[in-house]
């Protein structure tokens, strides 16, 4: 009884549909783990890259120089180094047109920090969407496929005289082997979709300040002499 009882006999044993059901379950608990993985270390990534550049922005460096080195290798630098980056860019192109109205200035500076910012977060959230999918259909699926094999079961019980426990109980524990499936595959992407969407937030909390305050260095910066932004803080 305990072999015929396992879980890979009733696995083996499971009707077509309910083997679909498992297999489609497998597979998205298997692209769930890829986008767990690889979101763990892509954020880890990022906030690295984030605090790097955040020390090297208020160590006292020339903007210029920060700016110049942000522009040669933009694939190498994090969300924060290309917002700056793109900030500087606008600034310095009306600045060079001559646009002396420092509204005008700051609006096309912050402009073009927070599309950005849109774009940086809209990476930095890519595939979240997926995780939420699978915790919220999972379940179900696995539930399907649980439904489908108790019919199936109660079906071929139909034409027996005599019902007893050793005959219901493979059919019905080989249905509820999809709920376990399903929710092998919800629970871990729930937990990491909550987790990374905290993460997220703190990232995007953490941009978003950035742009206000490099605003400010700009502003004060408006009134030099024609050319580049002078030091941090200055």
């Amino acid at each position: 009884m305990n072999q015929d009882l396992s879980i890979f006999q009733l696995i083996l044993h499971a009707t077509l549909v309910v083997k679909i059901v498992m297999a489609l379950l497998l597979l998205m608990s298997l692209a769930s783990w890829t986008v767990i993985f690889g979101k763990f270390f892509g954020l880890g990534r990022v906030r690295g890259l984030n605090d790097d550049f955040e020390r090297e922005f208020w160590s006292g460096r020339n903007l210029n120089d920060l700016y110049n080195l942000a522009s040669d290798s933009p694939r190498k630098g994090g969300p924060m180094e290309r917002i700056f980056a793109s900030g500087m860019r606008e600034f310095l192109k009306l600045r060079e047109r001559r646009v002396n109205d420092a509204g005008a200035l700051l609006d096309g500076a912050r402009r073009a920090m927070r599309a950005s910012f849109q774009r940086e977060m809209d990476a930095v959230e890519s595939h979240l969407s997926f995780l939420a999918s699978v915790g919220s259909v999972a379940p179900y699926v696995g539930l399907f496929g649980t439904v489908w094999g108790i019919m199936h079961a109660f079906t071929g019980l139909a034409n027996m005289q005599q019902v007893t426990l050793a005959t219901v109980a493979p059919g019905i524990a080989e249905a509820l082997v999809a709920t376990a499936i399903g929710l092998f595959a919800a629970i871990p992407a729930v937990v990491a979709y909550n987790r990374y969407a905290r993460d997220i937030d703190r990232v995007a909390i953490k941009l978003e300040t950035f742009i206000e305050e490099f605003s400010n260095i700009l502003h004060r910066n408006i009134g030099h002499a024609p050319g580049l932004p002078g030091q941090v803080g200055q």
